[in-house]
């Protein structure tokens, strides 16, 4: 192992600290700084503007949940939007739902074109995939000038700041309201509740104020995500989409068993339960 390090310093007054084994690549793109390392816990890890993004070791966490907690919630889903996502994790897990449609937007082919390069593991053949639809463009413009409609829409943001900040605004989200189907799903990358309370607050106001039945948070934990749960925000046309039970979540899935490694039928259910501390941001 080398001395090298790598200080992610997403919070004020806290600091979290990677060994990097060696570094693989970095770029300046149009859109941001695009950082690849080997970590000898965590494998390869992409950060962006010092923020790290996904790791091979941790990411089927977050993938699986915020794709399949949304096709399984809807029980019919074909049409499925996924707004950034370049890596094409979630991507690799929709198109395991064999009836699924994916449509893959991004605002950045660098990300794309580099997540082939140095984390094939990841989503390189999700890319390659024909079942795939990649669309480079800019989510917002996206939402506010296609015609489509989509069962699931799936926001695989960056936090709230710089070129993702517009991914969180009500007006954006009620723009997904128009592009969803009548039980049409939308779910958001949402942060880490004990460190980015706020952006759950937020998020749960303007969601609601965008027209949806029901509205919450489902969450995971995620290791390089640090300071506890992440919270995924759930917004739905339908509340029937949750609240039922593992036994209905297998039947949803046809007898399929899906290939997974957190996500369960059980899970599907329990996610939604929330510890108190972020019951208390919904307010």
């Amino acid at each position: 192992m080398s001395d090298e390090r790598f200080e992610e310093t997403l919070y004020p007054g806290w600091r979290q600290v990677f060994a990097v084994d060696r570094w693989l690549h970095r770029e300046r793109t149009e859109h941001q700084d695009l950082a690849m390392f080997e970590s000898p816990v965590f494998g390869r890890v992409l950060a962006l503007d010092g923020v790290v993004q996904i790791t091979e070791g941790d990411e089927y966490m977050y993938q699986e949940m915020m794709v399949h907690v949304p096709i399984v919630g809807h029980g019919a889903a074909r049409r499925v939007l996924i707004v950034g996502g370049g890596d094409g994790g979630c991507l690799r897990e929709a198109l395991k739902h064999p009836d699924v449609a994916p449509t893959l937007v991004e605002i950045d082919p660098s990300v794309v074109t580099f997540s082939k390069t140095w984390l094939p593991a990841i989503g390189k053949a999700a890319l390659e995939d024909p079942r795939s639809r990649i669309v480079i463009a800019d989510g917002v413009d996206f939402m506010k000038t296609s015609a489509e409609t989509f069962d699931v829409i799936i926001i695989d943001s960056t936090d709230p700041h710089g070129p993702g900040e517009v991914l969180f605004t009500q007006d954006f989200y009620a723009a997904c309201h128009a592009r969803l189907s009548e039980r049409g799903i939308l779910v958001t990358q949402n942060g880490v509740p004990f460190t980015q309370g706020q952006e759950v607050t937020d998020s749960w106001h303007r969601l609601r104020g965008a027209g949806f039945a029901d509205v919450t948070f489902y969450v995971v934990p995620v290791p390089s995500y640090v300071g506890g749960f992440m919270a995924l925000g759930w917004a739905s046309k339908d509340p029937a989409n949750r609240g039922f039970d593992a036994g209905e979540a297998r039947r949803r899935l046809e007898g399929r068993t899906l290939d997974t490694r957190y996500w369960t039928p059980e899970i599907q259910t329990a996610c939604f339960a929330l510890p108190r501390y972020v019951q208390d941001l919904l307010t």
